[in-house]
């Protein structure tokens, strides 16, 4: 259940006995329900092939959080390469057993870690297990840790949709959500496509898609360089109609620091793949936003005014021919385009297909993928006040130029805007 009691009815649900259930897997189930219920919001990062770089994504998705002030822990499931204790520098620290549970890892103020490889002796050392004890694990992490109170758990699984992955989400009761992570090739994208089909199977939500090791950052000028295709992975969450997150290049400081035990969202803040990041967060941050009550909107919206002020932002552009549309609500497609405001450069930009017409879901949909302004040329009296509602910023009466130009315009703070066409 959320803290202020919103899942309390799934809770007493959980806690009855399904038919033919034995006691012992009753109490058990009983147990992971209190202990989640302390958890807001609960996150699988998920690949359908090995290799992707999933618990580098998940470490940083965790440290990003992190760094915003939000409580986080870290589960680390992959069973045969449980490799986040040494992409945090955590190797060799002793796992404390009492009389409440496990007591996790800190890894500084805000996140808490727990890895079967902090129960190794060595990382030399081999997992031989069968299903059935990999699934006894996994429901012992669930049940025996002792997180406290988080905002937020991220659940680094192991690749594919076998036992782990299904274990968790079979396991985990009302789980918010998952991260499906790829790389640009096809042969890993098609791979993904089944991981996201696993997951509307098990009606788990794909909170988006994160593209890694797209192009080469040159590490004499900064540019980003296609060593391989790129795309892939866009393209895919385009076509199954899934919020893309962003592209994370390869970055020759994240095998370094990462090889180090420090994170690269902290040791190298300020760079390309850092700042991808802070742009995947975006959905996870706003899953709360529904359950706010007036003042902690109030006190969120004010944050993310300092946020944009501050660092990247997510622009909204509705298209008809590759350009603005005139008529907000009659869009055959947004642009959504990343920006860094401070150096007036665009970092990313992405084309998805409009959803189906509804009163009122726009200012919705498009919060969920992360943005907090929209360019528009008209837009009726009541979409303005849901998109203010919904802390998102809209410049009305823009020209009908290409996303780019207007992007840039607004940047610049040049946007000349003229009257809104759109008044109903």
């Amino acid at each position: 259940m959320h803290r202020d009691g919103t899942r309390n009815a799934h809770t007493c649900a959980a806690d009855k006995g399904k038919p033919k259930e034995v006691q012992r897997d009753t109490l058990e189930r009983e147990a992971i329900t209190r202990r989640m219920s302390q958890v807001d919001f609960k996150i699988l990062v998920l690949s359908g092939k090995g290799g992707v770089g999933k618990s580098t994504v998940a470490v940083n998705l965790a440290v990003s959080l992190a760094r915003k002030g939000k409580s986080v822990g870290l589960l680390d499931i992959d069973i045969h390469g449980p490799s986040v204790p040494r992409l945090l520098g955590l190797e060799n620290r002793p796992v404390e057993a009492t009389k409440a549970g496990l007591l996790p890892v800190f890894y500084g103020e805000n996140l808490k870690v727990m890895s079967i490889g902090f129960l190794l002796q060595s990382r030399q050392d081999a997992v031989i297990w069968r299903g059935p004890m990999k699934f006894a694990a996994i429901r012992q992490f669930l049940k025996d840790v002792e997180w406290g109170e988080l905002d937020y758990l991220i659940i680094d699984s192991p690749p594919g949709t076998g036992d782990e992955p299904l274990s968790v989400a079979q396991l985990i009761p009302y789980a918010d959500g998952a991260i499906v992570v790829t790389t640009p090739q096809e042969v890993a994208v098609a791979d993904v496509r089944r991981c996201v089909t696993f997951c509307r199977q098990l009606n788990l939500r794909v909170l988006g898609v994160i593209e890694n090791m797209s192009g080469l950052v040159c590490p004499r000028c900064g540019a980003t360089i296609e060593v391989f295709q790129s795309g892939g992975g866009k393209r895919m969450a385009g076509e199954m109609g899934l919020p893309f997150l962003g592209s994370v290049p390869l970055d020759p400081q994240i095998a370094e620091v990462s090889d180090a035990g420090t994170p690269f969202a902290q040791a190298a803040a300020d760079g390309l793949a850092a700042r991808a990041f802070e742009r995947a967060i975006a959905p996870i941050l706003a899953l709360g936003r529904e359950d706010e009550t007036p003042e902690t909107k109030s006190q969120s919206e004010e944050q993310g005014e300092e946020e944009k002020e501050m660092g990247t932002v997510r622009i909204a552009v509705p298209l008809a021919n590759g350009r603005l549309a005139m008529h907000f609500g009659h869009c055959e497609q947004f642009a959504l385009i990343d920006a860094d405001q401070e150096r007036k450069t665009i970092l990313d930009k992405q084309l998805v297909a409009a959803p189906d017409h509804q009163p009122g879901l726009l200012p919705r949909w498009l919060g969920e993928r992360g943005v907090s302004v929209v360019i528009a040329g008209g837009m009726g009296g009541r979409a303005l006040s849901l998109f203010g509602q919904h802390g998102i910023e809209v410049r009305v009466g823009a020209p009908s130029e290409e996303p780019e130009r207007l992007v840039a315009l607004y940047l610049e703070g040049s946007l000349s805007s003229g009257g809104n066409i759109c008044d109903h």
